[in-house]
Order: structure tokens, then sequence, then C-alpha cells
């Protein structure tokens, strides 16, 4: 059995987290993997699709459910508190806090907060907040005040520190070939995590091109404490994503994905008709789209974001725009969350123990 500090700090049984991918939903995937022994994490990235009218498909809409960012949170939480109540599974939530997302967060991070309070199941098994995308310090004293372990995405050292500094109890540190919003500098995790490591005291959870066991004892070894994983979580059979998604993630290479610019910054899609049209946006809007600034809801960039996801929703293949990080050229299998969970954490641990005999000494 694989103790970390992960695990113990969060009280899992796997030193694995699931993380909360947008534009889409995780809900039935936090479930699964929380009773997997897991991290689940539902998304909060798509929760303030409702908030955009007028600028967000009606289909898109539909998926997240009807209410206020805070009402559709509080109706999420209690769905996979009470679907994760006979295993006692651990979750929590994921929220971006950039400038473009901070009329949601204002709801989302309050609204977690509040079920901790007023829910007993919450305050026990709900036990972490993930922000990302964004500075941390203005939310330290609402989550440390709330008794949630806190933990911040960061794409470099300078901000592993500032988080540290800000008083998140861990740091997943995201490398550059992960999928969907990425780090503005190419710095990838064999780089990024071991940097990051040597930088801070708090534990560090490595994201960007982990899948499998071969990736958890690599970051083990870089002096990880856990890995997160989005686009392996994506293609299993629990995950909420569509079926299309799914397998294009199975049947893709590693070479199959492209760096555009998105709403939070530079994103990695899989490559498609329809994100060729944002690179190719991207290319001509050059240096511009690529300077760490926001990007207004009525640029082309979004409007084509947003058309790409409503494809996703209608199942239109032609017009749907997918994101994948680089490892999904190594995921050929659509497993169940438990089969992943148990064969991610039983074959690092074969590595681990077989290692030395992989060394030749004299």
């Amino acid at each position: 059995m694989l103790k970390t500090k992960l695990t113990e700090l969060v009280g899992l049984k796997y030193p694995i987290i699931q993380a909360g991918m947008g534009p889409y939903s995780t809900n039935q995937l936090a479930t699964a993997t929380a009773n997997a022994g897991g991290l689940g994490i539902i998304s909060g990235v798509g929760m303030g699709a409702g908030t955009l009218s007028g600028i967000v498909p009606d289909e898109a809409k539909k998926v997240f459910g009807e209410g206020t960012p805070y009402q559709i949170m509080q109706n999420v939480i209690k769905r996979v508190r009470d679907d994760t109540k006979n295993s006692r599974g651990i979750f929590g939530i994921n929220c971006p806090v950039s400038e473009e997302f901070m009329l949601v967060a204002r709801q989302l991070i309050p609204a977690t907060i509040d079920m901790r309070n007023n829910d007993s199941e919450c305050k026990e098994r709900l036990r972490v907040i993930i922000t990302s995308a964004g500075n941390p310090k203005p939310w330290a004293e609402p989550i440390k005040k709330s008794g949630a372990i806190w933990i911040h995405v960061v794409p470099s050292v300078y901000h592993a520190q500032k988080a540290e500094q800000a008083g998140a109890d861990m740091v997943v540190a995201s490398g550059h070939e992960g999928g969907a919003h990425i780090s503005w500098e190419p710095v990838h995790s064999m780089v990024l995590l071991p940097a990051v490591v040597d930088a801070i005291k708090k534990p560090v959870v490595g994201a960007g091109g982990f899948c499998d066991g071969k990736g958890l004892a690599a970051a083990l070894a870089l002096g990880a404490a856990g890995i997160q994983m989005g686009t392996r979580f994506i293609a299993t059979q629990e995950s909420d994503f569509v079926q299309m998604w799914k397998d294009l993630i199975v049947k893709i290479g590693e070479r199959e994905t492209l760096v555009a610019r998105g709403v939070f910054g530079p994103m990695r899609f899989i490559k498609s008709p329809s994100s060729m049209k944002i690179g190719e946006a991207t290319i001509r809007k050059l240096p511009r789209m690529f300077l760490n600034e926001p990007v207004g809801l009525d640029s082309e960039i979004v409007k084509l974001e947003l058309e790409g996801f409503k494809g996703i929703v209608t199942h239109d293949k032609d017009q749907a725009v997918m994101l994948a990080g680089e490892v999904a050229g190594r995921i050929k299998d659509l497993p169940t969350v438990k089969e992943l969970v148990e064969r991610t954490a039983e074959e690092a641990e074969d590595i681990i123990k077989n290692l030395p005999s992989k060394v030749i000494s004299k």
C-alpha cells in the first residue's frame, strides 16, 4: 500500500487525484473516484454557464443543471455525498479563481463552505477545495477558516511559493503537457515537478502527463506526494464525458494535440478542424493572444470555443472542440474508474519494489 503525505493529509487509500476538468462536468467521475479510494473532484468550471445568457448555448447550460452557480454546486455536492455514503469516499471541488471567473467563484466556494458548515456528512468527507488559474491569496481566509484542506494548482516555482505563502496546504504542479488550460511558459512536468518540490516545504502533487503506475512511480521518485490525472480519467466507463470524446482519446497519438489561446490562457486541444480554427485565430493575433491578459467574452476565440462546446453536447464530431493532454497517446482502453485507480497503484508499487533489480552494481 502506498502511503504518502497526500494519503495521510486527505485520508485517501491511494495517492491519486481525479482532476476537476472543464468545460464538462465531473459529477459521476468524482463519485466513482471517491468510491474507488482516490480523491474525487467536482468541477466548477462549467457551473457559470447559466450566468452567461446569450453567450453560452442553451445545450451547454443543460449539462450543468438549472439555477445559480451556488445552487448548482450545492445540488451536485449533495448528489456526490449521497452516492459515496456507503464507501465513505473522500471528495472535493475545483474552482478557477481568475479575474474572468471571479463572479462565479464568489458563489461556488461559499456554496462549498456552507455545505461543510451545515452538513455533518460533508464536514467529514467533503475535505478538499482546489483553486486554480488565479491569485490564491484572497481565498486564504475563508477556505482556511472553513477547515477544508486547501490545494492550489500552479504552473511554476514562483506561483508555488506564492501559494505556500498564502497558506495553501498543498500544491499541484501542473506541467505544460497537460490538457485544457496550461501554463504560459512551456515548462513540462519532468522539470517543473522536482523544481517545485525543491522550492517549497508543502507537499506537492504532480499533474500533466500522468496516466498509469509508471507515472505515479516516477512522480514519487521526483519527490511528489501523488499524482493528479485528467485526460486518463476522461477515458473511463463512468466518466461524464461524451462517448465520442472518450473514443478519440483512445484513438489518437501523442502528437495529435495543439496549443492555442483560451479564456484563461493557453489551452491544449485535440487536433480537429474546429480546434485548428482556434489555432489559426491565435496565430493571426500573435503576439497579443499570448500576452497574460484576459480575453473578452465577445472575442473570436471565445466564440469558437463555445461553438465547439455546443458540438460536444449535440454530438457533432465536425463541430466539437475537445481537450486532452499529450498523454492521450499512451491511453489505449476504457477501464472502470476502480480498475484504473487500483492498477495504477499496484503497478507503481511493483515498479518501486523491483527497481533495485534494474540497477547493475559492481
